[in-house]
């Protein structure tokens, strides 16, 4: 067979169907897709709202509490505190109903959606973090998402076993850091980037096992440099000392001559892929055979337009997807085998069309059951039952496919729409990777959440704080904070923040500045400095070599960046 070139009925842009991925979808009994693998993910990512808390009232029986929640009060949900809903209190069977095949699955789903109580957060074994979600074994963490096994951690994304350290991006093993983005192994280390093994360091780019060094890239087991220039150890800490990262507008000087001396004229390689065979994306390792994947951490195999992964093995489109093997179309689930469009499914086999499921097998279109087989809408057939049923359903589906709002057409083999999710598009992991406006949103007819009206009381403006931490004491604890960006950014700006006494505290001690805005603010600030999901085609930079490569950096980008070859040359 051939390549198939089809159009996405989505971004209307052709892509490429490979015969390896017809063979994938005929061994998992799925029509190709019809959305492209881009507006495939960002369908995926409309359904995970990770970072928008919401404080509600508790919908368990006897319960009126006020509870944090990843969902809000507006989408006539059904919401239960997170030990309720795992306790054997209630029975997920209650609500499930027969299949009507008069109408479409979808809207069959989305009444079974709002009629079955969901979890407010999605958090396992925590320790005072209660302001966290889609985590695991944290303890006194405060807004840290998609992470586990921290401790004393805020401000984060993708962390794991992180320790006394703050706004941090997909770091792993940091110790007493600050504002570092893919860092792993590493203390002391402040505003660095794709560094690992470094101590007490400040603006490192790609730094391995460097000691006392400010300002540097592509360096490897050395100490004491500044600028990419080698000092004794006496003269660094009085060079060090000049530097004065305390102090606010200075920061603001040394981050730019970090990015317009440093970073911009340094080599880039094409993508950071370690001991793998035969892939292309970034930040990939010890995998093989994986095509358009991203954060693949370790034992990936036979993959495909996958977005953080671990342990997998024949797969494809799928976002936070760990020890698995034939998923398709899968967010946030793990230890689960041949489970295609699911949401946050853990120990589960051959399961379609799930939402937040444990313990489930051969099932189809059900919502948080734990430890059943052989479910529909969350009513329980027999073995006999459910084979006879499911293929009919299945043809129903195409026979009589739901049409959303924008005349996308939905049979089966397509994830859920967009404009079923229960999120708003702009609190969604999708606004932060594939962004748009509020007048986008009217376009294609996504939900989207109006900025707003929070009229805080001011008690700080930003540009009243201190500008040196020596001169900032315990009365700001707790104050009101304006947000530099004042609600004006597209970014959930919360337009004011306060300062934790645990964060004073921390700021104090590693002698940092003050930030002057809202960690909403900030963590996009630090998203925006990695790359995206994207991969073009191009050719080393490097005068007269002829190597061509997939890579995360778009032409226009004034990086400079260099094949494999070309890349150890210059570095090693």
């Amino acid at each position: 067979m051939d390549n198939v070139t089809k159009n996405c009925q989505n971004c209307k842009k052709d892509f490429i169907i490979e015969p390896e991925d017809f063979n994938f979808y005929e061994k998992i009994k799925v029509p190709a897709p019809t959305f492209c693998p881009e507006c495939r993910n960002q369908r995926r990512m409309s359904w995970r709202n990770e970072r928008s808390l919401h404080k509600i009232k508790c919908s368990a029986p006897g319960h009126s509490e006020e509870i944090i929640s990843m969902y809000g009060n507006v989408q006539n949900l059904v919401i239960f505190d997170n030990e309720y809903w795992w306790s054997d209190k209630w029975n997920q069977m209650d609500y499930g109903f027969p299949y009507d095949f008069s109408k479409p699955f979808f809207v069959q789903f989305s009444e079974l959606f709002k009629r079955v109580p969901l979890a407010a957060l999605s958090t396992i074994n925590s320790v005072n973090s209660q302001y966290t979600n889609f985590v695991e074994c944290n303890k006194n963490c405060y807004l840290i998402f998609g992470s586990g096994w921290n401790e004393n951690v805020r401000y984060g994304n993708k962390l794991l076993t992180c320790k006394d350290s703050q706004d941090l991006f997909m770091c792993t093993k940091c110790e007493l850091s600050y504002e570092c983005i893919d860092c792993a192994e590493s203390y002391r280390l402040f505003w660095s980037f794709k560094s690992k093994n470094c101590t007490d360091s400040y603006f490192l780019y790609n730094c391995k096992n460097c000691t006392n060094c400010f300002g540097c890239s592509n360096l490897v087991s050395k100490s004491y440099c500044i600028w990419n220039k080698e000092y004794t150890k006496e003269e660094y800490f009085n060079q060090l000392q000049k530097l004065s990262i305390s102090n606010y507008s200075n920061l603001l000087l040394l981050q730019k001559k970090f990015m317009e001396k440093i970073y911009f004229s340094s080599v880039h390689r094409y993508a950071n892929i370690i001991s793998s065979i035969n892939c292309t994306g970034d930040n990939i390792s010890e995998s093989k055979n994986c095509k358009n994947c991203f954060e693949a951490f370790k034992n990936v195999e036979n993959a495909k337009y996958e977005y953080g992964t671990l342990d997998v093995k024949d797969s494809y489109d799928g976002n936070g997807i760990f020890d698995n093997e034939l998923s398709y179309e899968c967010v946030d689930c793990n230890r689960d085998g041949n489970n295609s469009f699911t949401i946050t499914t853990y120990d589960s086999n051959n399961v379609r069309y799930a939402f937040n499921c444990h313990n489930l097998t051969n099932s189809f279109g059900c919502i948080g059951l734990r430890k059943k087989s052989y479910c529909i809408l969350n009513k329980q057939y027999t073995k006999e039952e459910y084979e006879k049923l499911l293929p009919k359903i299945i043809k129903q589906m195409d026979s009589m496919p739901y049409i959303d709002r924008k005349g996308r057409v939905y049979k089966y083999g397509e994830f859920f729409p967009i404009e079923l999710s229960p999120f708003y598009y702009n609190e969604t992991l999708a606004q932060e990777y594939f962004p748009i406006d509020e007048k986008d949103s009217l376009v294609y007819r996504y939900e989207w959440q109006p900025k707003e009206n929070r009229n805080y009381n001011i008690d700080i403006d930003v540009k009243n704080l201190p500008e040196d931490i020596k001169n900032t004491d315990d009365s700001i604890i707790g104050k009101v904070i304006g947000c530099a960006h004042t609600g004006l950014c597209n970014e959930r700006c919360t337009e004011a923040f306060k300062i934790l006494s645990e964060e004073l505290q921390f700021y104090k001690k590693m002698n940092l500045a003050l930030p002057r805005l809202c960690p909403n603010c900030r963590h996009f600030t630090r998203l925006h400095k990695r790359n995206p999901l994207k991969l073009w085609h191009r050719k080393c930079m490097k005068p007269n070599c002829p190597n061509e490569f997939e890579t995360s950096y778009a032409p226009e980008r004034p990086e400079i960046v260099y094949c494999e070859k070309c890349y150890q040359q210059e570095v090693y």
